[in-house]
């Protein structure tokens, strides 16, 4: 099977690899300050179109990325979530970016939740982290839920390298004995 045909769903989401026409929802959830404070900052368009496809071109040379979360319930792209580890990351991620007019719903930790199961069985990782500000709660409640616990400061390769992240994580074990 080809990284194109991976797709996963959940009781409301679909996650796929991304495809051309994500690119809206990826320039508003990059342009909206807001949205984009604890994921590198907003981005004009052009900017946010080399993001976009660099998560192309992880998943042509990696065989893995962020997938693009669909709503079910409306076929909307509303974020993208799931395996990422550029070169000089601290470790095996599951992140997640979810547009702000979709928080609240529960939707990164079950999109988390489904991507690490897919990180685990597909990928073989043995852990899995996410780098989270310092500030930034939500995200930390939804490493909670997902079992993760802080592991302490970390340290992302440039141009990041002045933010403050703290890492959370579990292992392979731990998060297979939780799902059981």
């Amino acid at each position: 099977m080809s990284w194109q045909d991976i797709r996963i769903e959940t009781d409301r989401l679909i996650l796929r690899p991304t495809r051309a026409e994500d690119f809206e929802g990826w320039a508003a959830l990059m342009g909206d300050a807001e949205n984009s404070r604890h994921i590198g900052g907003p981005q004009p368009r052009p900017m946010a179109w080399r993001g976009f496809l660099s998560m192309v071109g992880a998943w042509e040379i990696q065989g893995y990325a962020m997938f693009s979360v669909i709503e079910k319930a409306s076929g909307r792209w509303i974020g993208r979530l799931g395996p990422w580890q550029p070169v000089g990351w601290p470790g095996t991620e599951v992140g997640w970016g979810i547009l702000r007019d979709a928080w609240g719903k529960g939707y990164a930790t079950e999109g988390a939740a489904a991507a690490i199961d897919w990180a685990f069985d597909t990928l073989g990782w043995t852990e899995v982290i996410h780098t989270i500000a310092p500030d930034n709660l939500a995200s930390q409640q939804v490493a909670r839920r997902l079992g993760s616990s802080l592991q302490g400061p970390g340290r992302l390769p440039e141009p990041f390298q002045d933010e403050a992240v703290d890492v959370w994580g579990q292992s392979r074990e731990a998060w297979m004995r939780r799902r059981a």
